[in-house]
């Protein structure tokens, strides 16, 4: 008790301003022998020195040059004043934070080496130790159980297998439906003309059901969208119909001047925006080329089945005139 009674710190003891701050400083003191001083000079000087030609200026004047230096002389003593005081006043906040933080630091090691945990603490610690040991108990009687239930499962025969044969694994979900038929695959490339175009929703459905059709579809749909950022809209397109022999020449594969009729856009707006779009934005010109190779592809396809008629149908989508304009800007057909 002795020990802990001498280790305790004490009241902390804060330096008094007031008590070192007694009396008129050196700063006061010379601040008002120089304004004596200047006073008697240029009192003496204008006492001295005659009154002729006085008048009312000549007055302010005096009054100025007796009286404008005392006030700088004081305004620069009370800065020099505020200063010092500013000075013994952080001088005198850091040395009671240090009494403080010392204070604190004694008391702290003091209860650290004397004084006991609390006795809640100790009990809630030994709860917590308990519950931890029950859940390491209940985990391993879980775990061994559950491995002998998995081991008889294992052995035992599933009596709902029976002869029941097993599916083929690998087959893809699209070859469950049936196969898209040309008519479909047109009016999809071609887009609802409304919204109430009940069957060309019907029509896009079903060919986003099919992958290749789908690919091909969504390819367009973000060309389309990316040409109408700069007024190019398919409908306004009125290109020159080529034969459906050219068609299928490229179909075949056939590139070049050979079917260059394929690319009846002859819009020059639309064709100067579209190539400046394909230069200047990467974005629209990957999407440009993806479309490209999707319709040579879904064309390929389709033309293997497609009679002349359902080929010029499929000329006129807007698809393909997305294809044309494309096509042109891209040397498809030079």
């Amino acid at each position: 008790m002795a020990q802990n009674k001498d280790a305790r710190p004490g009241p902390v003891s804060i330096p008094n301003r007031q008590a070192q701050a007694g009396g008129l400083s050196g700063i006061e003191l010379t601040a008002a022998a120089l304004s004596v001083i200047w006073l008697l000079i240029s009192g003496a000087f204008f006492l001295f020195s005659g009154n002729d030609g006085a008048d009312g200026v000549r007055f302010l004047l005096t009054l100025m040059v007796i009286f404008f230096p005392v006030g700088m002389i004081w305004v620069a003593a009370i800065g020099a004043r505020s200063s010092r005081i500013m000075r013994e006043e952080s001088a005198r906040l850091q040395t009671a934070i240090d009494a403080i933080r010392h204070a604190y630091i004694t008391q702290s090691q003091a209860g650290g080496r004397d004084q006991a945990p609390h006795p809640s603490i100790v009990k809630k610690l030994e709860e917590i130790a308990d519950a931890q040991k029950k859940a390491e108990t209940t985990l391993a009687m879980f775990t061994s159980t559950r491995a002998a239930q998995i081991a008889v499962q294992a052995g035992a025969p599933d009596p709902e297998a029976g002869d029941q044969p097993t599916l083929a694994l690998g087959t893809p979900a699209e070859a469950l439906h049936p196969p898209l038929s040309n008519s479909d695959f047109i009016r999809a490339l071609h887009f609802p003309e409304t919204a109430e175009d009940q069957e060309g929703f019907a029509a896009l459905r079903r060919a986003l059901k099919d992958r290749p059709s789908a690919q091909l579809v969504q390819a367009a749909q973000d060309v389309l969208t990316l040409l109408s950022q700069d007024g190019i809209y398919m409908d306004d397109l009125r290109p020159d119909m080529a034969r459906p022999e050219l068609w299928r020449r490229f179909a075949t594969g056939e590139r070049g001047r050979t079917i260059a009729a394929l690319g009846g856009v002859r819009d020059r707006s639309s064709l100067a925006l579209t190539a400046g779009r394909m230069k200047q934005d990467p974005i629209f010109r990957d999407a440009a080329h993806h479309f490209l190779r999707l319709f040579d592809k879904g064309f390929a396809r389709f033309e293997s089945t497609a009679t002349d008629a359902e080929i010029s149908d499929l000329a006129s989508t807007r698809t393909a005139r997305a294809f044309m304009l494309l096509g042109r800007v891209t040397g498809t057909f030079d």
